[in-house]
């Protein structure tokens, strides 16, 4: 069962869920960090969507998602020191070697957003991006998982930043984030607008 946090953070990030699933078609998940895993604090799926392993308040490693990749290029120093220690190989395509990861960690920090090719999933990309309500750490992450091949990436971040920034705002008008990745207020929903992406 997820936290009364993680709990208010799914009810504002949902709207915009709904939202990039039905432009995209692809699963959508929100997850925050929890130790050194990632947490999924919802997905939604479609029938078109590529099978994936997440589930609500299941735990996943954050060097082989794209949603944990995105929480660990910011995470506290021991938090990755910790997880460049034990880099498990979930398929043959996770990476396992700590410089690279290092590389690739602060390529997300430069550019803003992460990308996986089958490191969690065979047959599976992920692309993901922070969450803000304020100036720092994110408190989430927003990603789709999709199929390799599919709109190049170039297509799919602006339409996750946009909504990473609106769940950001909406996260802020809630008082919620405001303490950092761990806390959210226990109060106040908003009532949130359709973020208006454009269905495909």
């Amino acid at each position: 069962m997820l936290a009364p946090v993680s709990q208010e953070l799914r009810e504002v990030a949902l709207p915009f869920m709904h939202d990039i699933h039905a432009a995209t078609g692809d699963v959508v998940h929100v997850a925050v960090r929890e130790g050194d895993a990632a947490l999924y604090v919802d997905r939604i799926v479609g029938p078109d969507s590529v099978p994936v392993l997440s589930r609500m308040g299941s735990r996943l490693p954050l060097h082989a998602t794209g949603v944990g990749k995105v929480l660990l290029a910011e995470a506290p120093p021991e938090v990755l020191e910790e997880v460049l220690a034990n880099l498990t190989q979930v398929t043959r395509h996770t990476v396992t070697d700590p410089a690279r990861l290092r590389r690739e960690l602060a390529e997300i920090r430069r550019c803003g957003y992460a990308q996986t090719m089958e490191e969690m999933t065979l047959g599976s990309a992920s692309i993901a991006v922070p969450v803000r309500p304020e100036p720092g750490p994110p408190v989430a992450a927003l990603g789709i998982v999709t199929s390799p091949g599919r709109p190049p990436v170039s297509r799919q971040v602006p339409t996750l930043q946009v909504a990473a920034a609106a769940m950001g705002r909406a996260l802020r008008r809630a008082g919620a984030g405001l303490a950092g990745p761990a806390a959210f207020s226990a109060g106040g929903h908003p009532v949130l607008r359709a973020s208006g992406f454009p269905r495909s």
